[in-house]
């Protein structure tokens, strides 16, 4: 087996350098932990950027894989196939939406988001109608419509020019959004809570107050759930919370528990606008990864997943707000479920690496702000434990 030292050397040597990695190799995966390639264990409270939702290897999915890898792994979207067709009605049966289109990535359920959204406009008001209003500190993906899409200055520098079409008004400000929507307006483009951009949760009225600006505008409301669906706030969906529902919708990341995949889902009356031939993906929802995003929906479903996340959510902040008697450095405690936020006064970096080096993997979402998104099968003991090393972390770094 390579050594340690030998497989981050070549990670250097043969990377394209567009990550900054920890200094370890994970090699294997159970529940909630993990372990590197020199057997150290550790209680894994990133999810993989909250993918995992079920955790590592999970044994309804590892079997769903099993029995995929044995059966078909592909055919074109030229075919049905029975599990892409059982998943689209599962996807439907538990959401807003009529209709379902897969993809592969966050990125990609947002550029079929914002490629409907133009056509719908075209089609129903006027050829001018093309924009789109999003929020600034909001993060959609990184292919060059979504990074124009995306509120943060610091991912698009060097990609200039930028797609066109695109406002930015801060997050959870009806007054600037209103102001911005006018007679080329096709689509406002939110996530219910900014998870990269710092966890950022609006106020109640919010996404409310969006839905009746749309209504009133003619405007599609798009709410990007890549982070937030899944169960990961404590509804199956983010956008449950606030009482109304959008007309698109994005889900990705904990979707296949791991294995790429990407959905986009609209309203009937939205969706008809792409017809044949107008939009595609060759590897979008195969028999293989339907078949296990598929187990992956089931489970959740089954075992009251969101209804945990909730639960342990709570346990999780209010643990976090304890330790600010003792810890200065922590501020404002902000979240929903096991997404959850810690605004710093310090940089976040070196906490996150003094906690994997007190086997505990944490994130960052911007500069001074500590994340946490546990597996939603995250239980009090783990809760605990990641509290008492946060706890101890804190108090030898201060």
């Amino acid at each position: 087996m390579t050594d340690t030292r030998t497989l981050l050397e070549w990670s250097a040597r043969y990377h394209a350098n567009t990550y900054g990695r920890a200094p370890i190799c994970l090699v294997r995966g159970e529940g909630l932990r993990v372990w590197d390639s020199d057997g150290r264990e550790y209680l894994d409270f990133t999810s993989g950027l909250a993918v995992v939702a079920l955790g590592h290897c999970h044994p309804r999915v590892t079997g769903a894989i099993q029995e995929a890898a044995g059966t078909l792994l592909h055919v074109s979207n030229l075919f049905h196939s029975a599990p892409q067709i059982h998943l689209a009605k599962l996807l439907v049966e538990h959401s807003f939406a009529d209709r379902v289109f897969f993809c592969n990535s966050g990125a990609e359920a947002n550029e079929a988001a914002l490629k409907l959204a133009r056509k719908y406009a075209k089609e129903r008001f006027s050829s001018d109608r093309y924009e789109v209003v999003a929020t600034r500190n909001s993060f959609h993906g990184r292919t060059l419509a979504t990074l124009s899409a995306t509120g943060q200055e610091k991912y698009q520098h060097g990609f200039e020019p930028l797609v066109p079409g695109f406002k930015h008004v801060p997050y959870d400000d009806l007054g600037a959004m209103e102001r911005a929507i006018d007679s080329r307006t096709a689509a406002v483009l939110v996530e219910p809570i900014q998870g990269e951009g710092g966890v950022h949760v609006p106020d109640e009225g919010y996404l409310p107050g969006l839905r009746k600006l749309c209504d009133e505008s003619g405007a599609l409301l798009i709410v990007d759930e890549v982070q937030t669906g899944m169960g990961r706030t404590g509804t199956l969906w983010a956008y449950e919370h606030a009482g109304v529902e959008p007309d698109v919708m994005t889900v990705a990341k904990a979707l296949a528990n791991g294995v790429p995949m990407g959905a986009m889902l609209a309203r009937e009356s939205v969706a008809t606008a792409l017809g044949p031939g107008t939009h595609a993906s060759t590897f979008g929802g195969t028999p293989f990864v339907a078949s296990i995003a598929l187990a992956t929906l089931t489970t959740l479903l089954e075992e009251k997943l969101p209804e945990r996340a909730a639960r342990m959510g709570r346990r999780l902040m209010d643990g976090l707000r304890g330790l600010r008697s003792r810890h200065p450095s922590l501020g404002e405690v902000r979240g929903r479920g096991l997404l959850i936020g810690v605004e710093l006064s310090r940089p976040a970096a070196p906490l996150v690496a003094a906690c994997r080096d007190q086997g505990l993997l944490v994130l960052s979402a911007g500069d001074q702000v500590l994340r946490l998104a546990p597996p939603l099968i995250v239980d009090e003991a783990a809760c605990d434990s990641a509290l008492a090393t946060l706890d101890r972390v804190l108090g030898a770094t201060a």
